[in-house]
């Protein structure tokens, strides 16, 4: 007698293998409807596309969590990532279709909690966080290198000026202020890893501002309370230069 074929440890069997939920709702004899017209299509491919990069954003911040991926090579993924949600939902209507993270999540049975994290940030996990050694440094007779290089200083210096001009214009509107907040809290970090004083409110604000609908304005309040808490970076900032 020939023995019977070895079966593969992956392949399920009548007696090992049960459905997931997602599996067990879904009905093999129901007709798949596909779009009709390419209106529908577009918007069915933007929902798709906002999908992937809910499950990819969240693998890459696994991979960036346990340091298998460059810290370079992290920022630039997940910028363009946030770059394309962004667009993505700019289109009305599919933003309409989307309604929001919690719902679009919930409809499509997507579990992606850093990934979650990380579009109501709005920033990569390198742009919010100050990486400040915390061993005792050995003393050197050598001279001290300088913080950063001039031009890195300047720039970060007319940004923060930038933003709190546009402030005083009056202007108060996500689209505008979220970029110019961006640009500031990024040339900062290239200047210095130092956690200034008031660098955990730029982040605070960012949130807040990516938050909002593009269209949305900041309260004559928040507008107030944005202006000074800048300002107090701005000087927290300078502090450090000196």
């Amino acid at each position: 007698m020939y023995a019977s074929p070895r079966q593969q440890p992956y392949a399920p069997t009548p007696y090992g293998y049960t459905p997931n939920a997602l599996s067990a709702t879904i009905n093999l004899d129901e007709e798949v409807k596909f779009p009709s017209n390419s209106s529908d299509r577009d918007l069915v491919d933007s929902l798709a596309e906002i999908y992937s990069i809910i499950v990819t954003l969240d693998g890459l911040e696994k991979a960036f969590n346990k340091d298998s991926v460059k810290d370079a090579e992290y920022t630039e993924i997940c910028n363009r990532l946030l770059k394309q949600y962004k667009s993505n939902l700019s289109d009305e209507r599919v933003n309409h279709e989307f309604c929001d993270l919690e719902n679009f999540k919930s409809r499509w049975k997507i579990d992606c909690p850093r990934a979650t994290e990380r579009l109501r940030v709005g920033l990569p996990a390198t742009m919010t966080h100050a990486t400040t050694s915390l061993a005792p440094s050995k003393p050197s007779t050598a001279p001290a290198a300088p913080v950063a290089s001039a031009s890195s200083t300047i720039l970060a210096t007319e940004n923060f000026i930038t933003f709190l001009d546009a402030l005083k214009l009056g202007i108060g509107s996500k689209d505008q202020l979220h970029p110019l907040l961006s640009e500031v809290i990024q040339s900062a970090n290239k200047v210095t890893e130092v956690e200034f004083d008031g660098r955990g409110n730029i982040i605070k604000w960012l949130i807040h501002l990516n938050n909002m609908k593009a269209h949305e304005e900041l309260s004559e309040a928040d507008r107030r309370g944005v202006e000074f808490d800048i300002e107090a970076a701005y000087r927290g900032f300078k502090s450090v230069m000196i």
